[in-house]
């Protein structure tokens, strides 16, 4: 009684249909079955490589532009747009270093849109020299500036990444 069952369940998942055919049918529509996922996989790997090629160019315009050092006067000009009052990084004190964290990302991200990546090269600089004046004050600020200084640093941080990413994106990118 269970044998019929049996039976009509594997006609219904269509195990059965093999036995309606040769091998050598059922070779043949392996072979053509396997080159046409050889042919996907072939395309597959050649996307991946144009990509990784593209990801590999990108990588290395990324790493020459990074080595080239940068216009003291560029630097000097940026900081004071993105300082603006605060532009004296040397003599911030743990009463203006928050403010000055507050101003800064006001206006990276008023600006970020815009910036080449170049352009995050010097506010990267900027930040970095406000980072160390940040660690110099750092243990006569109250909790709660700390806090948000940090919160402002790791926005920052993320805003550069998102760039670096849409750059990634857009090199390796089918045209």
């Amino acid at each position: 009684m269970k044998t019929p069952v049996l039976l009509s369940l594997l006609a219904c998942a269509g195990l059965l249909s093999a036995c309606d055919s040769t091998p050598r049918e059922r070779q043949e529509v392996m072979d053509r079955e396997t080159q046409k996922l050889d042919t996907l996989a072939e395309r597959a790997a050649a996307k991946l490589r144009v990509a990784g090629r593209r990801a590999a160019r990108f990588d290395s315009v990324s790493r020459v532009r990074s080595r080239q050092p940068l216009d003291p006067a560029a630097e000097l000009a940026l900081s004071n747009e993105l300082l603006g009052p605060y532009a004296t990084v040397s003599s911030l004190t743990p009463a203006t270093i928050e403010p000055a964290f507050v101003y800064f990302m006001q206006q990276v991200r008023a600006r970020r849109k815009q910036w080449s990546q170049r352009d995050w090269d010097y506010a990267t600089a900027v930040s970095r020299r406000l980072n160390a004046q940040f660690r110099a004050v750092r243990l006569d600020i109250k909790g709660r500036d700390e806090l948000h200084i940090r919160a402002l640093q790791t926005e920052f941080t993320a805003l550069e990444t998102g760039r670096d990413v849409k750059d990634l994106r857009e090199a390796v990118k089918d045209k």
